[in-house]
């Protein structure tokens, strides 16, 4: 039974799926926003700034020149300042702080506006008792995120005042997960799948395939930007003139070049884009050979065109060596590019 038949089998209110279609609608384009914030915070070097994970009184920003000495005292004793930033002003790091705290502010706005209505629709018996499980989860997985991330921000607080590119990574995966949850579950309730009476069990396995190939492609990107592999081999479609650098084995033992060897991780992340380059036009070619629905047909015909985008912006990034505007605009643009063959997926599931 799908969720828009257990919505239709109960006594809930014909408004209430819409409403609820829209509020985790709302929680998406926050969590969009909080990546493509929490991206502009990394490259911006920013992410260090706060050196305490206070969660409640952490809302209060500094009011005074007092406070505000207080608080980059604390960044001054830290590694990335000792070596990466000694001499900053205050003004400077005043820069860097309201980065990192509008990002820390926007993951506690979203824990209150998921929260609340879940609270309320739940009160009011506005949500299916089968769908309660599933949002109580996305919540906690959303708690387990904030976790997360002050467990990424201290691994840079040690020795070496970089952010493990594993926290990093785990932390974006964890990002796109909660994503893809209340998305679908919006979908569901907004749109019921009608794309196609029986579509053929290949495409969509396809769909999915693709789906879980573009978060692999996430996943790759995080570890490029954790160890900044895309400031070497700024050059396409070479790699400084190789097809497969020279370095790609570097690392002993093997297994360490997946994900700390900036040739391998960063060859690996453009085959990843190769590959969606092949596979996605023979995906939306198999779909043009069935009867869809108008919806199911606008997701197909969107995929291929977010995945163009979505590349040049990458190719663009690489090439002028991670511009901030451009870099920010390609991590948008890989969630954009999910939600896509996310939107496909449903449509011919």
């Amino acid at each position: 039974m799908n969720l828009a038949t257990r919505w239709t089998s109960t006594r809930i209110g014909l408004g209430a799926p819409r409403r609820v279609s829209v509020w985790l609608l709302t929680c998406c384009a926050l969590l969009f926003l909080m990546v493509v914030v929490g991206g502009i915070t990394r490259l911006t070097h920013s992410g260090l700034s706060m050196v305490e994970w206070q969660p409640i009184v952490g809302v209060i920003p500094p009011l005074d020149e007092e406070q505000w000495r207080q608080v980059f005292h604390k960044y001054q004793q830290t590694p990335e300042y000792q070596r990466v930033n000694r001499g900053m002003s205050l003004q400077q790091f005043k820069r860097i702080f309201w980065w990192e705290y509008f990002h820390r502010l926007l993951g506690r706005a979203i824990g209150v506006v998921f929260l609340v209505p879940l609270l309320y629709f739940m009160g009011r018996r506005q949500i299916n008792r089968s769908l309660a499980p599933g949002l109580l989860g996305i919540f906690l997985l959303g708690a387990l995120q904030g976790v997360l991330g002050w467990y990424m921000v201290k691994s840079g607080l040690a020795d070496d005042p970089r952010v493990s590119q594993y926290r990093l990574t785990a932390h974006l995966a964890v990002a796109f997960l909660i994503f893809a949850a209340m998305f679908w579950m919006a979908l569901g309730m907004l749109a019921p799948a009608v794309g196609v009476a029986d579509p053929p069990r290949r495409l969509r396995r396809y769909a999915f395939a693709l789906t879980g190939l573009i978060f692999v492609m996430v996943l790759s990107g995080g570890f490029v930007a954790g160890i900044r592999a895309g400031l070497a081999y700024n050059t396409f479609p070479l790699m400084n003139g190789d097809v497969v650098p020279s370095q790609y084995l570097a690392l002993e033992p093997w297994w360490r070049n997946l994900f700390s060897n900036i040739a391998t991780v960063q060859f690996n992340h453009r085959a990843i884009a190769w590959l969606l380059f092949v596979l996605v036009p023979l995906f939306w070619l198999a779909s043009r050979r069935l009867e869809l629905g108008s919806r199911a047909r606008l997701a197909c015909n969107a995929l291929p065109i977010v995945l163009g985008v979505q590349i040049v912006l990458g190719i663009s990034t690489l090439v002028l060596a991670v511009p901030v505007p451009l870099a920010s605009a390609h991590q948008a643009g890989a969630m954009l590019l999910f939600a896509t063959a996310l939107w496909v997926s449903y449509e011919l599931h």
